[in-house]
């Protein structure tokens, strides 16, 4: 349990709020680069971490970031005119360039100054692997680390988000807790592992045979260890099958607010949990495939099947009760909420609240991950107040390069061997990638 001013200090996300000030100084998803290609212009809403923004490709196709609202008269930019590298406000012509700086004010008289005083925010904009990017914080935003899902060619990877009504940090924490797959992920049947494709936990276990829901529902007890890395925390469930053999699962929290987890034997998931403000966030998974190029056109239309557009919204959500049906729960699955287990996962984090209320929490063994994350939370916390100490991934260009993988991966091999049977099955998967996935 935690009071309220310790619980406030961890999930609020404005910019003068401790766990904002942290976030701000890394690189976050704004949007998905396919939200600025699907409309009839390169124009979309944003809202980032309480901040209401407008975001737009350039004539040259560059990017822009800029607040929302016109500082004139406050009409929404989102409506403005694309012109000479800015936005143009249809109300009275205020022209805003690059840097958010008020460049021009048409209806006011010749020889006028005022502009000069006028700016909004703007904040940087690079694309990535079907994600936009943007900082928000002071000084010169970091290097990003040499992920997988960064150096993976984009025929490897597919990006989609997803909304949840919920704060940031129970989101993040539910991808930080390897003991609830083997309960809020149950399936009571198991399907094909071969028609898997593109769903979690669907192919089989490792090198066996074994599907990934089996060795889920029959070893609901893992031991779990939690390592400190240089990008965060690894993650490692360990599961005696009983034959002299363990089941090894390895995943990840990259800091400040992502995971990294196994999808299947050839995909990894690696997942952002954004604030759009203090009770809503977007998860934004770039999947990377270690095999052959993603199905893009697959994966889109299996996701999108489960969300609505614009804003990507689950189409099972509290309103509908998240599709629950009481007999589906007694013979096919553990929750009764269908076979998507984003469900599964949205209905957990939303149903704590809009905001966890952690005075009433109890942790437990299985949640050791989730209690050296907050301690590194906090940390961060401590550095930013004090301005002194170093973040977790704020690095220059030739110490991200340095920061590579992470390594998310099912093994399975003698008990005594767990500790090298992961790295050598990772480093088999690397050698035969086709794109240059070698760690140094």
């Amino acid at each position: 349990m935690m009071s309220q001013d310790k619980n406030d200090e961890i999930t609020l996300v404005g910019a003068d709020k401790p766990a904002g000030q942290v976030l701000r100084r890394y690189w976050m998803p704004a949007a998905l680069a396919v939200e600025l290609e699907e409309g009839p212009r390169p124009v979309v809403p944003v809202r980032l971490m309480g901040e209401d923004l407008v975001l737009f490709r350039r004539e040259d196709d560059t990017l822009g970031l800029m607040s929302r609202f016109c500082p004139h008269r406050g009409v929404d930019l989102c409506y403005g005119r694309l012109e000479d590298g800015g936005i143009r406000c249809p109300f009275h012509g205020w022209h805003f360039g690059e840097t958010g700086q008020c460049t021009e004010q048409p209806a006011e008289p010749d020889g006028s100054k005022m502009h000069e005083r006028i700016r909004i925010s703007s904040y940087p904009v690079v694309e990535k692997n079907g994600v936009i990017w943007t900082y928000m914080g002071p000084g010169e935003p970091p290097a990003f680390p040499a992920l997988d899902c960064f150096r993976a060619p984009d025929s490897h990877v597919f990006a989609f988000k997803g909304l949840w009504e919920c704060n940031w940090l129970q989101a993040l924490e539910i991808g930080i807790d390897p003991a609830h797959a083997s309960f809020l992920h149950r399936f009571l049947q198991d399907e094909d592992p071969a028609e898997g494709y593109g769903k979690q936990f669907r192919d089989k276990a490792a090198q066996s045979d074994m599907p990934m829901t089996k060795v889920l529902r029959e070893f609901a007890n893992p031991e779990l260890k939690v390592e400190e890395t240089d990008y965060g925390l690894r993650i490692i469930a360990l599961r005696d099958l009983g034959n002299g053999q363990r089941h090894v699962r390895v995943t990840n929290q990259v800091f400040p607010c992502a995971i990294t987890i196994p999808m299947s034997n050839e995909m990894t998931i690696t997942q952002w949990h954004v604030p759009i403000d203090d009770t809503h966030c977007y998860w934004y998974s770039l999947f990377t495939s270690f095999g052959a190029p993603v199905d893009k056109k697959k994966m889109w239309e299996q996701r999108i099947n489960e969300h609505r557009l614009p804003d990507f919204a689950p189409i099972r959500n509290k309103t509908n009760q998240y599709g629950y049906d009481p007999e589906e729960q007694k013979t096919l699955t553990y929750t009764g909420m269908g076979l998507d287990i984003n469900v599964h996962d949205q209905w957990a984090v939303e149903s704590m609240g809009a905001i966890q209320d952690r005075r009433h929490e109890h942790l437990a063994s299985s949640d050791a991950a989730i209690v050296r994350y907050r301690r590194l939370l906090r940390s961060a916390i401590r550095s930013v107040k004090s301005g002194e100490g170093d973040l977790p991934l704020v690095l220059d260009e030739a110490a991200a390069e340095e920061v590579q993988g992470p390594i998310s991966i099912d093994a399975i091999g003698p008990t005594e061997e767990w500790e090298t049977v992961w790295t050598d099955r990772d480093a088999g998967r690397r050698a035969s990638c086709s794109w240059d996935a070698a760690l140094s």
